[in-house]
């Protein structure tokens, strides 16, 4: 299987987290709920590649250079 990252997740899907970047972006991403074995469903794709989250009715904005450094796999 590809690796996939989050840049590449379609709207309106589910994806599990696989791999988080290392350093203090990790850690502010598992305080907002974001680990690695979460499911989490893609709100929205914005223009400029920022990838919208939701997990447990809480939506988190992702930028797409940080979307590309998380691995996920579709649910």
């Amino acid at each position: 299987m590809d690796k996939l990252t989050l840049d590449k997740a379609r709207k309106g899907s589910y994806v599990t987290i696989i791999s988080l970047p290392a350093g203090v972006v990790k850690v502010q991403l598992i305080r907002l709920g974001v680990t690695e074995g979460t499911k989490v469903y893609c709100m929205e794709r914005l223009p400029g590649g920022t990838v919208v989250l939701q997990r447990n009715r809480q939506e988190i904005a992702i930028g797409y250079d940080l979307a590309k450094k998380i691995e996920i796999t579709l649910s």
